[in-house]
């Protein structure tokens, strides 16, 4: 089957039913998705479909073959980081780093979305996300940041076009 990860075009031989989680971390050596609980309930495996954030570890691969795959190797544009990770960096928002992926990429789904979202937002959307470590402030702190990262690059492109 065909699958499209951040941007590139491959095919696997595998059977439809495995789970997406397995097919990224052992036959395209995708690591950056973790495997936490196996239920989706930790979002350690989180990555985008189509802009939308998905378990990895629930998701048939046969489901998503074709549509856009996205993981978080696949936000940074050569060496710049994409303003999440960047504001994660800032914002030591991240300790052990096992959840960061799925904070980040869920983070990414919602500024999308919502380019200004409220405290209460930020807090929903990322309440299927699991810190073992306890630092979801740092992580709020890191998500208003790069809203504010984000409009300013908007901003600086906008001017640049005219």
């Amino acid at each position: 089957m065909d699958l499209v990860i951040n941007g590139t075009r491959t095919s696997v031989s595998v059977d439809p039913a495995r789970p997406l989680l397995f097919v990224l971390r052992n036959e395209l050596d995708y690591t950056g998705a973790k495997y936490g609980c196996g239920e989706g309930q930790c979002g350690a495996c989180t990555v985008l479909i189509d802009g939308e954030p998905h378990r990895s570890c629930v998701t048939p691969v046969g489901i998503v073959a074709g549509k856009e795959i996205t993981t978080i190797e696949g936000l940074a544009d050569g060496d710049k980081l994409h303003p999440v990770q960047q504001a994660f960096i800032e914002c030591d928002a991240m300790q052990c780093g096992y959840c960061t992926g799925g904070m980040v990429l869920s983070s990414v789904a919602l500024l999308r979305k919502n380019p200004s979202p409220t405290e209460a937002q930020i807090k929903q959307a990322l309440e299927g996300n699991v810190c073992r470590c306890g630092t979801y402030n740092r992580i709020l702190s890191a998500v208003q940041k790069a809203r504010q990262l984000m409009l300013t690059q908007a901003k600086e492109n906008y001017r640049a076009e005219r």
